[in-house]
């Protein structure tokens, strides 16, 4: 009778870390930069990793927003099967000066729509961007609006505050390190 309880027991923990996980897997899931972090005005290629938690449907759209408080020049969207993108430009706050000469516009958005099937339920894509990042600031935010096929919108918009609970749906942050030396 001993090994028949040990084996309830057993099997109870493991029910009850499996609902925590399940309960906890949309809390973990949630567009991000990958990598997090690359060096000031470098020439770089960052994705948009983006989950599908909804059960029942797909992503269909991801649009992006760029900020022009720090701008990103030069960026080009890698072509990806099974999506078709947009890019909008707008103008800049104040123009920027680089070795490419002045820049007075700069990519705003970006959008990538299905044109198959999109992300099912339980996987996950990546949307590549190659662009110069910044030449100031510590922490590039952006903001993210996934669309599914059943109309559910998320919006990957929150600002973590200093002292507050972190937001449910948290803006995708990509960290600016140290410049690379010139000529390196």
């Amino acid at each position: 009778m001993f090994p028949c309880a040990r084996r309830w027991r057993i099997l109870t923990a493991l029910a009850v870390i499996g609902g925590v996980v399940l309960a906890a897997g949309p809390a973990w899931a949630h567009v991000e930069i990958d990598p997090g972090s690359e060096p000031r005005s470098s020439a770089v290629v960052f994705a948009f990793r983006t989950p599908n938690e909804e059960q029942g449907a797909a992503t269909v759209r991801l649009d992006v927003q760029f900020p022009t408080d720090h701008p990103f020049l030069n960026v080009l969207v890698e072509d990806k099967p099974g999506w078709a993108f947009t890019t909008q430009t707008g103008p800049l706050p104040k123009p920027v000066t680089t070795d490419d000469g002045t820049f007075t516009t700069a990519v705003t958005e970006v959008s990538w729509v299905t044109t198959g099937g999109g992300i099912p339920p339980g996987a996950f894509d990546r949307f590549n961007v190659f662009a110069t990042t910044p030449s100031g600031g510590s922490k590039v935010t952006f903001k993210a609006i996934q669309t599914y096929s059943n109309g559910d919108v998320v919006r990957w918009i929150e600002t973590p505050v200093k002292g507050a609970p972190k937001p449910e749906h948290p803006a995708p942050v990509l960290t600016l390190t140290k410049a690379p030396p010139a000529g390196g």
